[in-house]
Parts: C-alpha cells; sequence; structure tokens
C-alpha cells in the first residue's frame, strides 16, 4: 500500500488489517474509499483488471477479491465471500484448462449491498443498490436493486414494492432475475 500510491489509492480513515493479502500489480489500480475496513486474511488481486471499493465498505474475515471488481459504498461482505471477476476458457479441449485464456468481465456491487457469509459472485455479474444475498448462495445473475436472493444458484425470494412500500416474497418462476436499472429517482 506505501509502496506504490498512484496505483494503490486508500481514503481518508481506510483501516486494513496487518494480514490483507495485497497481491498487486502496476498497470492496474487499486482503490478503497474513506472510512472502509478489510479484515484479517481478505485477498485484493487486481492482476486482471482493477478493484475498487467504496467508502464505508467492510470487507469481511478471508474474502477474496480477483479484479475487475467494484464494490459500492455502505456494503457489507461478510466473512468468506468470493467475488471473482476473472473466468477460465476451456474450449479448446487439446489444452488443459489451466493452460487456457484467462476472461476477465467486471463485477459491479451497487451500494448499500449486504452479501452473507460463504457467498460467490461469478464474473460479469452485477448486484443492484439495496440488495441482500443471503448465506452461502452462489451469484450468477444479475440481481435488480430493492431485492433479497438466496441460494444455489441464487433466485429472488423478495422485491421491494415502491407502490405498497413493503418486501413481497417472489413466488418460484414468478419473476426471472433481470438486468439492474437505474433509478433515477434516487
Amino acid at each position: 500500500m506505501f509502496i506504490n500510491p498512484l496505483i494503490t489509492q486508500r481514503g481518508r480513515g481506510t483501516k486494513i488489517r496487518r494480514s490483507v493479502r495485497l497481491d498487486i500489480v502496476p498497470f492496474h489500480i487499486v482503490r478503497i474509499g474513506r472510512g472502509s475496513l478489510l479484515e484479517d486474511y481478505a485477498t485484493l488481486n487486481n492482476r486482471m483488471g482493477p478493484v475498487e471499493i467504496g467508502d464505508h465498505s467492510l470487507v469481511g474475515i478471508g474474502n477474496i477479491l480477483i479484479g475487475p471488481v467494484t464494490v459500492g459504498a455502505h456494503v457489507i461482505l461478510a466473512p468468506h465471500v468470493v467475488l471473482s471477476g476473472l473466468n477460465h476458457a476451456y474450449t479448446d479441449v487439446s489444452l488443459l484448462i489451466k493452460n487456457q485464456d484467462l476472461k476477465p468481465n467486471e463485477i459491479v456491487i451497487e451500494d448499500n449491498v449486504w452479501i452473507g457469509a460463504n457467498s460467490v459472485v461469478t464474473s460479469g455479474v452485477r448486484i443492484g443498490t439495496h440488495v441482500v444475498i443471503a448465506a452461502g448462495s452462489v451469484v450468477t445473475k444479475d440481481i435488480p436493486a430493492y431485492s433479497v436472493a438466496a441460494g444455489n444458484p441464487a433466485q429472488l425470494v423478495k422485491t421491494y414494492n415502491r407502490q405498497t412500500q413493503r418486501w413481497e416474497r417472489v413466488e418460484e418462476g414468478e419473476t426471472p432475475l433481470a438486468p439492474v436499472t437505474r433509478d433515477v429517482s434516487e
């Protein structure tokens, strides 16, 4: 963190525990917002793309963030969450999987999100604002704003209805996971 402040930027009041592993390279940025906390045994890896963490966010014990990853403000990543913006190609069966191309695809976690312990978010996923991901979930598709998702693969279980101002249960198969759209009135 102190060797190259042009690559690794850290906001005022940010705390990074001593045992955090920083696998960083000079050609992708690492930015950590004001007042954020990186707990023990977390790993940040920017070799495949930038890692950006917003203000007042918590990266829990044992988390792994492999860029490209953007985490918004006021996000809680409970212990042992994996956000991997990296995937392996395996199209050429004559090659070992470990020798095939790497495919980075950015993960975006918007503001005010809580991701439960032992969850995994795969490359290319966008999670909207004010979302809760239940512990142990595997998120393979975008999760719309103001919703709750759970399971493997993660499915919507609740959404917030702005008209009734209540959280409503989503029946199985009722609402497919859809791309996140930002509400400009927020």
